[in-house]
């Protein structure tokens, strides 16, 4: 009974996951209204720290040592601290919440490049034909939209976000595969929280508006992505190659796409369309198995 539930939730995993990390581009549209990137990151990582601590006291799992320690430190910068940072700064510049996702969405093709380099992975012609359609896929959708201005330094903030993710799944799969991610994560969030509020403190002038909205998109930010979706990277992460678990970036876009256009009119066209479809064909292809 205990082993059909774990294939169940095993092959829901993704799909809860893919949602779930969709809905942060949402979100963080919401809580920019009331606050500056940085500044609301700062509030929403001690927030994460808080409810960590909880769960590490009470669970009691294994702690790191030193050089896990700063492994997941490490780690948590690049994964939170530049991706997160990059996101929130992008739809900050007027990057649209549903195309905010995009750029990250190239992420696959330069964790499978350096998976194969640097991780030993090996990534099949197949797996390859899969990655390349999700890249068209995601050329589809970006096809029509503006790229100078305000918006251009968007995009660029996107790109950064892109590198973060990238090296963090690869980092973190590893160095810090081995870690309770229960003390990892509390660790990683930390040291951004401590990354966050340096930043905010020098650049910004932490001004926020604490409306009804921004507490409960910040709440929905703090526990069902920061600790749900993360905490469910980390064990997708831990169960199946960096190729893989990168691939489920593809559908991101898509997904983020869809919530935008139900609660923002955010506009989609057929060629939108068809390249959303070209991303769920090459998650299809670079999750199969070679024969």
């Amino acid at each position: 009974m205990t082993g059909d539930v774990e294939k169940i939730a095993a092959r829901a995993a993704p799909a809860i996951f893919v949602v779930l990390w969709s809905t942060g581009f949402i979100g963080t549209k919401y809580v920019l209204e009331s606050a500056e990137p940085l500044t609301y990151l700062a509030i929403r990582m001690a927030c994460v720290v808080g409810l960590m601590a909880i769960i590490v006291a009470v669970a009691r799992p294994r702690w790191p040592d030193r050089i896990g320690i700063a492994h997941s430190a490490v780690a948590g910068i690049l994964v939170h601290g530049i991706y997160l940072g990059g996101t929130a700064i992008a739809i900050a510049h007027s990057v649209p919440a549903g195309l905010s996702a995009l750029i990250p969405g190239l992420q696959p093709i330069l964790t499978s490049t350096l998976a194969s380099r640097w991780l030993g992975e090996r990534v099949t012609p197949l797996q390859w034909g899969g990655l390349l359609l999700g890249l068209a896929g995601v050329v589809l959708i970006l096809h029509d939209r503006p790229m100078s201005g305000e918006a251009g330094w968007g995009w660029f903030a996107s790109a950064v976000s892109l590198v973060g993710i990238t090296l963090g799944t690869l980092y973190q799969r590893r160095y810090c595969s081995a870690i309770d991610w229960r003390s990892g994560n509390l660790v990683q969030y930390i040291a951004v929280t401590i990354f966050f509020g340096l930043g905010a403190w020098l650049f910004e002038t932490n001004v926020v508006r604490w409306t009804t909205e921004f507490i409960l998109a910040l709440a929905w930010l703090a526990v069902v992505l920061s600790i749900g979706s993360i905490g469910l990277l980390y064990w997708l992460i831990r169960r199946s190659a960096a190729t893989s678990v990168a691939s489920l970036f593809y559908l991101v876009p898509a997904v983020t796409s869809l919530m935008a256009y139900v609660l923002f009119g955010e506009q989609l066209n057929a060629v939108s369309l068809a390249g959303m479809a070209a991303c769920a064909a090459a998650v299809l292809l670079v999750n199969r198995r070679s024969a």
